[in-house]
């Protein structure tokens, strides 16, 4: 990479630039990848779009032969491109067509670059795709720039997320992340309610997510994080929790995760990519949730949710939120809809 500290930078101002035209939504990923090769001095950049059949298709490329663009398509877990989206982790080789998951294709002309990098384009913890640089030289890609292509893929994450790619999918093969999800519960009790629907905790939609002022964000992220602590602090403090029991443990397991330096400072960096504090929040909170999914440790795991929630809880002092509507606020006739409830909600 040109520079450690500028380059990602760089990249994400033009991004916001290409993301801000008016243009079709293959133009923008067209140029979104050659911005990405020219910041990295890749020689290719390729972006796969993660489908509703489960299956991953070339959607954008510089570097490869751009008439392998909406035909090269990969199972969910074939090939380099499939690993990276199924383990949801980057993939670094130097030396890509000697790994034993490497899948040839042709029509690609890949065969004359040897190194691979590739990171999962996430959101909310889900892949949604794979961005992947590469040159023709043996290089092992330094972590800057894992660092850079990580930070670029939220970019891409949101234009996946908000459908503008299904104007250009083939009917039937749309990206996964517009798939509608249907879900059978169990009837705990018979009968029909009726009241007004409240969403517990609805999800904060981030509307900037390249920093304009690092200083400013970094002091926004450390003034949100001090205040979340300060009210853990006030709530072990309450009556119904300051004689012990589950609740103060699950309280206490969130203040000992809110006072980590190993998860202020993964914010810290993810700030210093160029990301806004609440982008930062984001990316953490999505590689973290990523990685858990997938662990086989049940403790791990069962963390995910105390986890979720912390990044949940300082997304709101960012952008200025309650955590969750008091029962003072709520219509008559309520009906709470909430993904989880716990001790702190």
């Amino acid at each position: 990479m040109r520079s450690a500290l500028g380059g990602p930078r760089v990249l994400l101002r033009r991004l916001r630039e290409v993301m801000a035209e008016q243009v079709s939504a293959q133009e923008r990923l067209d140029k979104i990848v050659v911005l990405i090769a020219a910041n990295m001095v890749a020689e290719v950049c390729s972006t796969y779009v993660l489908r509703v059949d489960n299956t991953l298709e070339l959607y954008a490329t510089e570097g490869l032969n751009r008439d392998a663009v909406h035909q090269t398509v990969l199972n969910a877990h074939e090939g380099l491109v499939g690993l990276v989206a199924s383990e949801a982790t980057p993939l670094n080789l130097s030396n890509a067509q000697s790994h034993p998951a490497f899948s040839y294709r042709p029509e690609t002309g890949e065969e004359i670059y040897h190194s691979f990098l590739g990171v999962p384009i996430l959101r909310s913890g889900n892949t949604l795709g794979v961005l992947v640089v590469q040159n023709r030289a043996h290089r092992t890609y330094v972590e800057e720039e894992v660092e850079a292509l990580q930070t670029t893929a939220m970019v891409v994450a949101e234009m996946i997320a908000s459908g503008e790619l299904s104007a250009i999918a083939k009917p039937g093969a749309e990206p996964a992340a517009r798939h509608s999800l249907h879900k059978t519960g169990a009837i705990l009790s018979d009968g029909i309610a009726l009241g007004h629907v409240v969403l517990h905790e609805p999800r904060v939609v981030i509307t900037n997510y390249i920093a304009e002022d690092l200083p400013k964000e970094l002091r926004r992220l450390d003034t949100a994080i001090l205040k979340l602590r300060s009210d853990l602090d006030r709530m072990l403090e309450r009556g119904d929790v300051a004689e012990g029991g589950e609740h103060r443990d699950v309280l206490e397991a969130y203040r000992m995760f809110a006072n980590d330096q190993g998860w202020q400072h993964k914010l810290h960096e993810a700030v210093a990519t160029g990301l806004t504090a609440e982008a930062a929040v984001e990316r953490v909170q999505s590689d973290t949730r990523a990685r858990m999914l997938r662990s086989t440790d049940p403790y791990l795991r069962d963390r995910l949710h105390d986890l979720e929630d912390l990044g949940h809880r300082l997304m709101r002092q960012l952008v200025g939120q309650d955590h969750a509507p008091s029962r003072e606020q709520l219509p008559d006739n309520a009906i709470l809809i909430a993904r989880s409830m716990g001790p702190a909600a």
